[in-house]
């Protein structure tokens, strides 16, 4: 099987947000999503956010999104908003390519490291990342403001 990963372009929005509802379908929060392809238009064109795409057969069946954040305590990082491979794709290596793609890109823009976050009910996800060396942190807890 061929996958080409590359660098996402504008274009390619709607067919990553199809990825995005089909991810939240899968965490059981399709109610939560108020995010359209024109708000992810918009601020992909305002440099917010940048992403990777796989692609079989021409059709995109990953998705890799990230930003930039900046730490005190140790200076640029990237953080992974979302690795998504479509579910008929899974176990096929996709989100492997994705996941190297996306640490080379840290290590290729000066980054210290990578931050993310996975659901502590996605075993699948967790032995994916602990393959990687992946520190799981139990201290810190998450917060947000929903405006």
């Amino acid at each position: 099987m061929t996958v080409i990963t590359r660098q996402g372009t504008l274009e390619d929005i709607p067919a990553i947000f199809e990825l995005v509802k089909e991810l939240a379908i899968y965490e059981r929060a399709l109610n939560q999503v108020s995010n359209t392809p024109e708000k992810m238009a918009r601020d992909y064109k305002d440099k917010l956010y940048d992403f990777f795409v796989a692609e079989h057969d021409s059709k995109i069946v990953g998705l890799c999104l990230y930003y930039f954040r900046y730490s005190t305590w140790k200076g640029k990082r990237l953080y992974m908003e979302d690795i998504i491979v479509t579910e008929s794709m899974r176990g096929n290596g996709i989100g492997k390519i994705l996941f190297d793609a996306t640490v080379a890109a840290a290590k290729q823009t000066g980054c210290t490291g990578m931050l993310w976050q996975v659901l502590d009910w996605n075993t699948s996800a967790v032995g994916f990342y602990r393959k990687y060396g992946t520190n799981f942190d139990n201290e810190w807890i998450n917060c947000s403001l929903d405006f």
